[in-house]
């Protein structure tokens, strides 16, 4: 009974979120449709096809434009043209209004004092799940304030039971049925669902901070239990940060940014498999001594074990040039194969894009442009890998263009080797 009465009670909620989706959807369409068409019966892609798609999903809302910028990822499955302009999609919205932003914090602090001397309702960030306020505790401490977008749940989880539908639909398609659309969604769709839970990212932000304290040039903020709620995460407040072009420091401290930030990243990738998704400038900063701020973990993927190896085994040997257990690394984990799939023609494929790969350096070597080659081999040859491969690639690919900036002639590869020598015990060679 009472699981038929909160279906009823969510069910008008619905029908409109279906109504403005598909309208939504049905109205670009119509304008659109023509051209693409077009291009269609003239054989010739549509160029227009991913701005189409990214204004789409920016009028559909934060579920929609999160899942596009996880989708831009997937060289594999749409053509770089489209990933690159998804890949642009911003999730950045107006605040709600204060009425709506105090009756978050009345709930969440009605059964205990205001903890807050001082409180700012402007908020000095704005994102499409949750808006940042600076203020002080009681006891003097200037703490960071998230606070989530009242609804904004409801609306999310409609759109994932939405998309898995639309997902279940298209997975009927003669085309589609070898790809692992309805796995993709789960994990991908679940991962953006995960970013509601502030529970989870305040033990995320004590994970990084207990896997990265050993590196003192990091900073991560640290939470405050005491303060935290389901739609309430508090933190301590991170003062002076700036975002500082890189021609701003000195040599010597964009040489030592660089290789931090890479150590970050792999020590988080490769050894305790806690994934930073979103470290964009707005996230990631570098101070003038070359010192790192990271905020924001509510985009942190734990990946499972197995990816976690695969993963290191992956990169190890894609350093070392070892491009036929490359091959076999990906076939092994790959989450479906095509009947018929030619997989000597993908190993020696990628063994040669692997050789090409080898040991350049930061200026030379382009991680967008090796991913989409390595997915176009995947498409091409019918191999399909598991959707949690998006999050480590998503992390490398935001960073890769920071680390550019810093440090043009730094080696990707060389970086990563002390952190997968000293954590992990790769295959290196093929064993019949």
């Amino acid at each position: 009974m009472a699981q038929a009465a909160g279906f009823l009670t969510e069910l008008p909620g619905t029908v409109l979120r279906v109504a403005r989706v598909g309208g939504t959807v049905f109205g670009y369409a119509v304008v659109y449709g023509p051209a693409a068409l077009a291009a269609r019966l003239r054989r010739r892609p549509w160029r227009g096809a991913g701005a189409c798609l990214s204004s789409l999903l920016t009028s559909l809302g934060p579920s929609y434009i999160k899942i596009g910028q996880l989708l831009s990822t997937r060289r594999d499955l749409l053509p770089e043209q489209v990933c690159t302009q998804l890949g642009r999609l911003a999730d950045a919205t107006p605040a709600p209004r204060r009425k709506l932003l105090e009756g978050v914090l009345h709930r969440a602090y009605q059964d205990q004092p205001w903890p807050f001397a001082e409180f700012e309702p402007t908020p000095v960030a704005t994102g499409s799940i949750a808006t940042i306020h600076r203020a002080v505790t009681l006891d003097g401490r200037p703490v960071a304030v998230k606070v989530r977008r009242p609804g904004i749940g409801r609306v999310m989880r409609r759109d994932f039971q939405l998309t898995g539908m639309a997902m279940g639909a298209l997975q009927r398609l003669p085309r589609l049925r070898s790809m692992p659309l309805k796995m993709m969604h789960a994990q991908v769709g679940g991962a953006i669902l995960h970013q509601l839970d502030f529970t989870a990212e305040r033990e995320a932000l004590g994970h990084l901070r207990a896997n990265l304290r050993e590196f003192a040039w990091v900073r991560i903020p640290a939470p405050l239990p005491e303060l935290c709620s389901e739609d309430v995460l508090v933190m301590e407040y991170v003062e002076g940060l700036a975002r500082r072009a890189p021609k701003t420091l000195s040599a010597d401290a964009r040489k030592a940014a660089a290789r931090r930030v890479m150590s970050t990243v792999y020590e988080m990738l490769f050894v305790d498999g806690l994934v930073h998704c979103d470290l964009h400038p707005g996230n990631l900063y570098v101070n003038s001594d070359g010192s790192l701020v990271v905020l924001d973990a509510g985009f942190v993927i734990k990946l499972s074990e197995p990816v976690r190896a695969s993963f290191a085994d992956f990169f190890i040997n894609m350093a070392l040039g070892n491009g036929p257990l490359c091959a076999e690394i990906i076939i092994e984990s790959a989450a479906s194969i095509a009947e018929g799939c030619d997989l000597d023609g993908f190993r020696a494929s990628l063994t040669e894009l692997v050789s090409e790969s080898t040991g350049t350096r930061s200026r030379e070597f382009n991680l967008a442009k090796f991913a989409g080659r390595l997915f176009d081999l995947q498409r091409r040859f019918g191999l399909y890998p598991v959707p949690e491969f998006a999050f480590p690639l998503l992390s490398l690919l935001v960073v890769e263009g920071i680390v550019q900036g810093l440090d043009p002639e730094l080696d990707f590869q060389a970086e990563a080797m002390p952190v997968l020598r000293r954590r992990n015990m790769p295959r290196t060679s093929i064993t019949s």
